[in-house]
């Protein structure tokens, strides 16, 4: 009896859980309801259609114009054609763009050969700015004065910088950091104040 009576609760224990597992509690697909979740809901959608947009054209412009800047950081002397390039890849729907990337990062070797430089005009007035600080050293000084002089060799200096070379004739490299050092050592030991 005591066997019937085991089996008997095994079938008992067996159909309850069974019944257990079929009886379906309500289910939540989110841990908000009723009108928190439409209210949520609602700002979601709003953020969706407003926001998203707006920072996804931003960073279609940023990327953009990336050529753009890195032609300027480079100096290339074909910054206005890739800027151009830039403009017209948005009209195309950025099918140009590719080519304004290529371009920004060319070392333009044809334009060196015709003008005797491949860097922008810019570059040649922020490096005069420099050498009449004194900024620059005597390498880079030297090199910026041949630069100029096979330029000129190969025609009329374009009209911004014409006036680079007589600025760089007056302009001194600037005195290395240890070289001073050594200086003030040199006067101290000497006996002088510094």
């Amino acid at each position: 009896m005591s066997n019937v009576s085991a089996a008997h609760r095994r079938r008992a224990r067996l159909l309850l859980a069974s019944m257990l597992v079929c009886a379906s509690l309500e289910a939540q697909a989110s841990f908000l309801s009723g009108d928190t979740l439409d209210t949520v809901a609602m700002y979601a959608a709003w953020f969706v259609i407003l926001v998203v947009p707006i920072v996804a054209v931003g960073l279609f412009l940023a990327v953009h114009v990336l050529p753009e800047k890195i032609a300027e950081h480079r100096h290339h002397p074909q910054q206005g054609a890739i800027k151009t390039l830039c403009f017209l890849s948005l009209v195309f729907g950025g099918m140009l763009w590719p080519l304004a990337w290529l371009w920004a990062f060319t070392r333009p070797v044809g334009y060196r050969m015709a003008y005797g430089t491949e860097k922008h005009e810019h570059y040649f007035i922020e490096m005069g700015d420099r050498a009449a600080r004194g900024e620059l050293d005597a390498l880079e000084l030297e090199h910026l004065r041949e630069e100029l002089a096979e330029m000129s060799s190969r025609g009329v200096l374009p009209k911004a910088i014409r006036g680079l070379p007589a600025i760089l004739a007056q302009a001194r490299p600037k005195v290395p950091p240890a070289a001073t050092a050594g200086a003030a050592a040199a006067v101290q030991s000497a006996g002088g104040v510094c």
